[in-house]
């Protein structure tokens, strides 16, 4: 699929921080950012590279942090206070 089809589908640019455990130090998380379009509120995606992290990867996770944003957007107006002429 298109990422214009999904965006028209409702899918909304999504990035999550995720914050780990070193595998050869346990005490120091590390950041990793991840960015998809993914579809709120299950985000199948992001839990999808998940559930291959905790698989596949030896860093176990300690947090992830999400935002999303929509890609496509109304037009933003703003309300005009006055007008002024000049000749």
């Amino acid at each position: 699929m298109s990422e214009l089809r999904w965006q028209l589908a409702n899918y909304r640019l999504t990035t999550a921080h995720i914050f780990y455990h070193m595998p050869d130090h346990p005490k120091l998380l590390q950041e990793f950012i991840w960015q998809e379009l993914d579809l709120a509120p299950k985000f199948p995606m992001l839990t999808k590279f998940l559930d291959f992290w905790q698989a596949r990867l030896e860093g176990p996770l300690h947090s992830v942090r999400i935002a999303q944003s929509r890609l496509i957007k109304p037009a933003e107006f703003r309300a005009v206070d006055g007008l002024l002429y000049m000749h």
